[in-house]
């Protein structure tokens, strides 16, 4: 069912339930009639609800050019951050749920993540590539706390020897600093912060459940302090909403020992852009207009870019100038100057994972 805007919920992005496209049918909430409903302060809150769902495989292959990584693994479905920009929204409807609440109400941990990944490392005709955690939903959102799917599968990964890139938008990845000191020991992680603005009356409406945007950095800074390379992504830039950061991000970023980073322009496939223009309306109500015109700017006229090269960091004027204030921001700060490979040449399976007929 195709559910109305309503009120912001309390720690909630999405403001309504877009309908599954891949439903023969639809039906329409009859809007006067729950109309008291809507406009009434007491609402119950929306609870997280986490369901079981052990793989089939672990390991998802990526093929898009503009992609930097060729592996990754995603621990858990749907992501309870509720970022409102979140990409990775139109997934939920292969589950038969909605990209709006759904996505981040109904999630979904991949409880037999670790040994699924020790088969397919373990399987003779495996070649090691990085792997990356974060590239669709976030592996350190609030659930991960309870369910450590995550830290299992980097322990694996540890034991291996096996190199792994991480993006989060959540401080905790501090819990996990033995581990990845472990792996950064040996040239084998790379951790990315992605930090969309500095001001958190932005960031508590954009992103409500992830980390402060000040937390995220002190994370930063206690990786690197730790011996764990740490950057940071500014990730997705708004434009005439939150690119005004660009510079103070990369600002605090360098000061917390970060050598790397990397940008994103706001991208709005499929169910996330009526839901996006639907919260912009709401909060911003001012600048959405505003908003919405720089990003038809930024994608040939359209809302969405969908094509590899340009999709990352759209194309145009403002464009041009986005790249270059970041580009000059780097090169100001010192970050991006060297860029090392994570080491591939270490991969051996455990003794203990190696079968007795291995040695005769």
């Amino acid at each position: 069912m195709t559910h109305p805007a309503q009120k912001p919920s309390k720690g909630r992005g999405a403001l309504s339930q877009p309908g599954v496209r891949f439903d023969a049918w639809t039906r329409d909430a009859d809007v006067e009639h729950i109309a008291h409903e809507l406009a009434t302060d007491d609402l119950p809150p929306l609870r997280t609800v986490v369901n079981e769902d052990p793989a089939k495989s672990i390991i998802s292959h990526n093929q898009s050019p503009d992609i930097p990584f060729e592996q990754s693994i995603n621990p858990y479905k749907g992501c309870e951050h509720g970022c409102v920009y979140c990409y990775a929204r139109p997934s939920h409807a292969y589950l038969g749920l909605s990209p709006g609440l759904d996505f981040e109400t109904k999630l979904f941990y991949k409880s037999n993540a670790a040994e699924l990944l020790k088969k397919e490392l373990n399987k003779p005709g495996y070649r090691p590539s990085v792997i990356a955690l974060g590239a669709n939903t976030d592996p350190y959102q609030p659930i991960e706390k309870k369910y450590g799917v995550t830290r299992s599968i980097l322990e694996v990964l540890r034991d291996y020897r096996h190199p792994v890139s991480i993006i989060s938008k959540s401080a905790l990845v501090e819990r996990d600093i033995d581990i990845l000191q472990a792996l950064a020991e040996r040239n084998l992680v790379r951790v990315f912060l992605s930090i969309t603005t500095l001001d958190h009356s932005i960031s508590r409406h954009l992103e409500p459940r992830t980390s402060a945007p000040l937390r995220r950095m002190e994370a930063v800074q206690k990786l690197n302090a730790a011996g764990i390379p740490t950057g940071v992504i500014v990730a997705p830039v708004i434009p005439a909403l939150t690119d005004k950061d660009i510079e103070r991000v990369l600002e605090a970023a360098a000061a917390a020992g970060a050598i790397s980073a990397g940008y994103v322009l706001l991208r709005l496939p499929l169910e996330v852009k009526p839901l996006f223009i639907e919260w912009l309306q709401q909060h911003f109500p001012q600048r959405a207009n505003h908003v919405m015109s720089i990003i038809r700017q930024m994608r040939g006229g359209k809302e969405n870019d969908a094509n590899f090269g340009s999709r990352m960091h759209g194309e145009g004027e403002f464009a041009k100038l986005l790249a270059q204030r970041f580009r000059m921001a780097c090169e100001r700060l010192g970050i991006n100057r060297e860029r090392t490979a994570l080491d591939l040449t270490q991969f051996r399976i455990p003794a203990q994972d190696v079968s007795q007929l291995s040695l005769f």
